[in-house]
Formats: C-alpha cells, sequence, structure tokens
C-alpha cells in the first residue's frame, strides 16, 4: 500500500496500519485522530469503534455509502493537551459523496487517555 491517507508521508504500513492492526495503540490525541480519519477511509468500523469512548461510542457505524464517498484529504490545524489525561485536535477533512461538491468537516475534537489508551469521545462543529 502506498501513502497513508491521514497525510503524515509515511507508508500506510509505517503510519496508521500498526494501530489498525492493533501492534500498538497511538501515543497521542492527535496519531489517533489520524488514523480514525485513515479507518474512514477504510471503512474500518471495528477500529473506529473501539477507539470511541464508552460513554459516546454508538452501537455501530453505517458504511453503506461508502462505495460513494471519495476522501480527499485532512488537515490537522491543532493538537492541545488540556491535562495528562485530555486533549483536543481540531482538524479539516475534505470528501465527496456522490457526484456532489466537495464538503469541508471542520470539527474540534476532545479525547481522553483511559486504561493505557487514547480514546475520542465527542466533537464540535466551530
Amino acid at each position: 500500500m502506498g501513502f497513508c491517507h491521514c497525510g503524515i508521508g509515511k507508508s500506510y504500513d509505517a503510519c496508521c496500519g500498526r494501530f489498525h492492526s492493533g501492534l500498538e495503540g497511538a501515543a497521542n490525541a492527535e496519531l489517533l485522530m489520524r488514523s480514525r480519519y485513515s479507518a474512514y477511509v477504510l471503512s474500518l468500523e471495528d477500529y473506529l469503534l473501539a477507539t470511541w469512548h464508552a460513554s459516546t461510542r454508538p452501537a455501530s457505524l453505517d458504511f453503506s455509502d461508502s462505495g460513494k464517498t471519495k476522501w480527499l484529504g485532512l488537515e490537522v490545524k491543532r493538537h492541545a493537551g488540556i491535562d495528562a489525561n485530555r486533549a483536543q485536535v481540531e482538524f479539516v477533512a475534505r470528501y465527496k459523496t456522490g457526484g456532489m461538491s466537495a464538503v469541508r468537516l471542520h470539527e474540534i475534537s476532545d479525547f481522553v487517555f483511559e486504561d493505557g489508551q487514547w480514546f475520542y469521545v465527542s466533537g464540535v462543529f466551530p
């Protein structure tokens, strides 16, 4: 596989692939957010649910239209630690669905570190 979808510039196996395979956990909230973006590109529901905090995790995700979605890129605008166990990541992800024009998803996401790993909690759209 070529470069990783998350935009760091490494191969998939050296980047998000190691998290998706379970070989290691993301060292910080930004890497988890990048790996979750790549998981959306690859429709990896199990990984997304496993990295979603239990307090806000949905029962399942709907990837029935995933073949119609073309992910165009990710820009991380900011990664800030709030304290040792909480962080925020602001990002913009771009995608197209069907024949529509590109959509810009701008989110500020909250993450928590529990039991030795980072979890996505929630996000707001500024």
